[in-house]
C-alpha cells in the first residue's frame, strides 16, 4: 500500500498532501492573500511566497496524515501546466526530498490530475466518461477513456471561463478573486435581466473573448446614461453574465455527450465550485438522464489531493522520473 506525498504549487496555491493506498488522508492548501492588491496573480510574488510555504505545509501534511517521511513510499509533484515560477518551486522541491530519502518520484499534469479528481471520493465515474474542465486558465471538453487515456474533444479558443468570471468581476470593480463574488451576488439576481450573447463557435469548441467585450460594452454604455447603472443592478448583472457563461459551457457539454453518446457527466477545475454551474448541471441531467459526478469542493480549486490520487495510479504502473525532470508552462495530455 503505497504511501505518497504530493506537491501541488502551478499558481498561487502551495498544497501537499498524503495519499495512503487510494485515500487522502490530508490535503493541506495554503493560499496568498497578496495578489489581491494587485486584481491578479503576480507571478514572481507567487513564486516567492511558494518558497517561504513549502516546508510548513509538508510539515503540516505530514502531522494531519499521521506519519513521518520514513513512512513514504514516493514523492509526486505537478510539473505543468502553469507558472514556470511556482512550479520550479514545487518541482525543486520534490527533487530535493526524494533524493534525500532515496524514494521515487512522479510528475502529474495538473490538468489530468483535475479530472482524477473524481477518484478520490464515492461515487467515481465509470469509463468513458466526458468530463467539462474548467478553470481560470483552461476550458475542455476531455473524453476520458481510462485512468490516464485522455482526449481533449473541445476546448477554448481564447479566454477561459474562469477569465471570463474574473475579468467580468474586474469590470464590475469587485476584488479579486472575483469569480465567487459573481457567484454570490448571482444568487439574489435575475439571470435573465439582461441578455449577453452566444458565441457561435463550430464543434465542440468555446469562445469567452466576444462574451467578455459584449459584458464591457455594455456596461459602458449603460453608466453613460446613469453612472450609477452597475450598483444599483450588481445582482442582476452578476447573475446574467454568470447565466451566459454556463449556457455557453452546457449548451457544447450536450452537444459532446450527443456525439459520443456518454451519459457518464463529470465537472472539474475551480469554476466546477460555482453553485449555479452545479445547479444547472443537476437540471441538465435529471432532463436527459445523466449520471453526474462533482468533486467535494477542496478537490475542484487547485490543490494536492488531486495530485496525490494521480499519483497513486502512476505508482501502480510503475511510471516514475529522474532528477533531470524540469518543471513546463505549458503540457499536453
Amino acid at each position: 500500500m503505497p504511501v505518497i506525498l504530493a506537491i501541488e504549487s502551478s499558481c498561487d496555491e502551495t498544497s501537499v498532501a498524503i495519499c495512503n493506498n487510494d485515500k487522502i488522508t490530508a490535503n493541506v492548501i495554503a493560499n496568498q492573500t497578496i495578489h489581491q492588491n494587485y486584481g491578479g496573480v503576480i507571478p514572481e510574488l507567487a513564486s516567492r511566497v511558494h518558497q517561504q510555504n513549502i516546508v510548513p505545509v509538508v510539515h503540516q501534511a505530514l502531522k494531519d496524515a499521521g506519519v513521518t517521511r520514513s513512512d513514504l513510499s514516493a514523492v509526486a509533484f505537478t510539473q505543468g501546466p502553469g507558472l514556470l515560477g511556482s512550479l520550479l518551486v514545487g518541482v525543486s522541491f520534490a527533487k530535493s526530498f526524494a533524493l534525500a530519502l532515496s524514494l521515487p518520484l512522479i510528475s502529474v499534469n495538473h490538468m489530468q490530475a483535475h479530472i482524477l479528481a473524481h477518484f478520490i471520493d464515492e461515487p467515481k465515474p465509470s469509463f468513458p466518461f466526458l468530463c467539462l474542465t474548467v478553470s481560470g486558465g483552461h476550458t475542455q471538453i476531455v473524453l476520458v477513456s481510462s485512468h490516464f487515456d485522455m482526449e481533449i474533444v473541445g476546448e477554448t479558443l481564447d479566454d477561459a471561463a474562469g477569465e471570463a468570471f474574473d475579468k467580468t468581476a474586474k469590470i464590475l470593480n469587485l476584488p479579486y478573486p472575483g469569480g465567487p463574488l459573481i457567484d454570490k451576488h448571482a444568487r439574489t439576481g435575475n439571470p435573465l435581466a439582461y441578455k449577453f450573447g452566444e458565441p457561435q463557435i463550430k464543434d465542440l469548441d468555446y469562445s469567452f473573448s466576444g462574451l467578455k467585450t459584449s459584458i464591457l460594452y455594455f456596461i459602458r454604455d449603460q453608466e453613460k446614461a446613469d453612472p450609477e447603472f452597475t450598483v444599483r443592478n450588481l445582482d442582476d448583472i452578476c447573475a446574467s453574465v454568470q447565466y451566459s457563461i454556463i449556457n455557453i459551457l452546457l449548451n457544447k457539454l450536450k452537444k459532446a455527450a450527443k456525439q459520443y453518446g456518454i451519459k457518464e457527466i463529470a465537472i472539474a477545475g475551480g469554476v466546477s465550485a460555482n453553485s449555479g454551474l452545479r445547479g444547472a448541471l443537476q437540471e441538465t441531467a435529471t432532463e436527459l438522464g445523466w449520471n453526474i459526478y462533482i468533486p467535494a469542493f477542496q478537490y475542484c480549486t487547485d490543490n494536492a489531493g488531486m495530485i496525490a490520487i494521480a499519483a497513486h495510479y502512476k505508482y501502480l504502473k510503475q511510471d516514475f522520473v529522474g532528477q533531470d525532470v524540469a518543471p513546463l508552462a505549458r503540457m499536453e495530455f
